[in-house]
């Protein structure tokens, strides 16, 4: 049976409150997220099931593509449904060969805010993440011009809310010195638990926390552990890994991704999944502090 978004509980994003589970959208670019998909009506039908199961929290980035993943979710939903909390990011750029440059300064950030307000036929971004370099890990920089050039642009009526991507617990405190911050949107999943801290003092806080790689990112989790309890509940270790994230803290927001109806609809089905204090247990060891599955 097909879950709901409902089923996973609701948290403040911003002035309003989105369930839980939500949708990434970066997986309906083409290959190395370059390009359009290679069958749009499918992705045209994932956005639309999505909204259709309740879904009002949609993540996206108008370099995606670029272009190509902001156009589809207007081809696909505008006008709006009024409950829709689009989210989308800069601070990067793509080069023809699929590179992710920085793109920090404020004209590009300008640029950038202008474009997805473009692409997506809006005349407002509901929040805004800026998103900082770093592949594995972020980089400790100051963030204070980028982010003051996204307040300015707040101030002048193009942003709602802002957020942080990729950032540290120094960043994100710097960025809280200079305006609100509604969420935080970090490498966070069952097996990479660097950031326990962080999602504590934020829920605390009231603040979002939106883990991006919930399932591991191009390469899917690997875990003994997770298959293990995936067996014992007669379900995926994918769902169990969502599971796992929606019980993990409150304030934690999930945005999995999927380029199929059918995936999306399974992903709904972890809002309904219980997991006990022996599965917990299990798949708490599996990251613990960071520190990588043994069995991988």
């Amino acid at each position: 049976m097909t879950m709901t978004a409902e089923q996973s509980g609701t948290f403040p994003l911003g002035d309003r409150a989105v369930f839980r589970l939500g949708y990434g959208a970066m997986k309906l670019a083409g290959p190395h997220v370059m390009g359009p998909p290679a069958d749009r009506d499918a992705a045209v039908a994932v956005l639309r099931r999505a909204v259709e199961l309740g879904v009002n929290h949609i993540d996206t980035s108008d370099y995606y593509g670029p272009h190509a993943v902001n156009e589809l979710i207007r081809e696909a939903l505008h006008p709006y449904p009024e409950d829709l909390v689009i989210v989308t990011k800069v601070g990067a750029r793509r080069t023809p060969e699929g590179h992710w440059p920085e793109a920090l300064t404020p004209d590009e950030l300008r640029s950038a805010v202008q474009d997805n307000l473009d692409h997506l036929g809006l005349d407002v971004l509901d929040v805004v993440n800026l998103r900082l370099p770093g592949n594995d890990e972020p980089v400790e920089r100051s963030l204070a011009e980028p982010f003051e050039a996204l307040a300015q642009l707040q101030e002048e009526g193009l942003i709602r809310h802002l957020g942080v991507s990729n950032v540290t617990t120094q960043q994100v405190a710097e960025a809280q010195s200079i305006a609100r911050v509604v969420c935080v949107q970090n490498h966070y999943n069952v097996v990479h638990r660097h950031d326990d801290p962080l999602v504590d003092a934020l829920a605390r806080e009231g603040i979002a926390f939106v883990p991006f790689f919930p399932l591991g990112g191009f390469t899917p989790i690997q875990s003994a552990a997770l298959e293990t309890v995936a067996r014992v509940l007669e379900t995926t270790p994918m769902q169990v890994a969502l599971a796992w994230l929606l019980a993990r803290s409150p304030n934690l927001l999930l945005i999995p991704g999927t380029s199929s109806v059918a995936h999306l609809e399974e992903n709904m089905t972890a809002a309904a999944r219980v997991l006990g204090p022996t599965e917990l247990e299990a798949l708490d060891r599996i990251g613990g502090t960071g520190q990588p599955d043994p069995d991988l």
